[in-house]
């Protein structure tokens, strides 16, 4: 499998899970972990009303923003470099977050900050994990970049560049993987079934298969 598909499969699947355990922090709390934008201007019109109720929203979205930049510098702490690289320890890294999401299932009920703080923590780790990738610049929990990126290179190929169908395809499968991720958790949510746990439990099976893959890969180069 080449790295051009390996990378498509794989950003896919991160969106995927990164709406899907977003959309339980909202149901959940009220607050995104995954994207902030929208809180953040949420909360500025709400200081203008101030009252004693908008404190809550800051500190929820205070502790998502924080934690979403700690997460992001731990990714460069430890993976050390934005560009991808399938040799850097990218399925250890999917497990932490899982096991980051299934902590916060544990205690999101009783204490809504540390829930919104492990989860916004994964999701600042995983956004980080590799964003850059042949020209591409890779974000899979969150979609604005993607949309513009998706929009250049449409608007290229409208004048005649010679645009690489993959690199229309990235942005395109990972905005598509983002709203179906967020639309699964909707429809299950119905059901009773913990998202985040759920989400958690997903990622630490995907990272430890990638674990597993990767080394069959690489095994297979060294002959």
């Amino acid at each position: 499998m080449n790295s051009r598909r390996i990378v498509l499969i794989g950003g896919c699947a991160l969106a995927f899970g990164a709406a899907f355990a977003n959309m339980g922090l909202v149901l959940q709390t009220g607050t995104s972990v995954s994207h902030l934008t929208g809180d953040v201007g949420r909360l500025t019109l709400d200081i203008t009303n101030w009252s004693p109720a908008i404190f809550v929203d800051l500190c929820q979205v205070a502790t998502a923003a924080f934690s979403f930049l700690l997460g992001a510098t731990l990714a460069g702490a430890f993976i050390h470099h934005p560009t991808l690289d399938l040799s850097r320890p990218y399925g250890r890294s999917i497990t932490g977050i899982g096991i980051l999401f299934l902590l916060s299932a544990h205690v999101v009920v009783k204490q809504p900050l540390a829930g919104i703080g492990l989860t916004a923590l994964g999701c600042g780790f995983q956004n980080a994990l590799a964003s850059h990738f042949r020209g591409i610049i890779l974000r899979t929990t969150h979609l604005t970049g993607m949309f513009t990126d998706l929009g250049i290179t449409l608007g290229m190929r409208l004048r005649g560049h010679d645009i690489p169908n993959w690199k229309i395809a990235t942005p395109a499968g990972l905005i598509l993987s983002f709203f179906l991720g967020g639309l699964t958790a909707g429809l299950l949510h119905h059901t009773g079934l913990n998202l985040i746990s759920t989400a958690g439990a997903g990622y630490c099976a995907a990272g430890i298969g990638w674990t597993i893959k990767k080394h069959g890969l690489f095994r297979k180069k060294s002959f």
